[in-house]
């Protein structure tokens, strides 16, 4: 399976968007500091995933949230208790 992701930085609130084959090693590997662009802001909590059973699928999910604020804002809605 793959997960498109998104989690929030205790430090800041921001939100991270990202996918995996390995959910709980790649959120490790954000609270480890292992990434460059979510290091500063560690630690990290999941809110929220999708599994796909095509990685390709789970690619074209994170571009669709990264490229379009209709399709995050959306996403945000649904989950703004988990973002509190």
């Amino acid at each position: 399976m793959y997960y498109v992701y998104i989690i929030k930085s205790l430090i800041d609130k921001s939100l991270y968007i990202g996918y995996t084959d390995d959910l709980k090693r790649r959120i490790g590997e954000h609270n480890n500091k292992e990434n460059i662009s979510t290091k500063s802001k560690t630690p990290w909590e999941l809110v929220y995933y999708e599994a796909y059973k095509s990685k390709s699928d789970a690619k074209y999910r994170e571009s669709n949230l990264k490229r379009f604020a209709k399709d995050y804002a959306q996403l945000k809605k649904r989950i703004m208790n988990s973002l509190k």
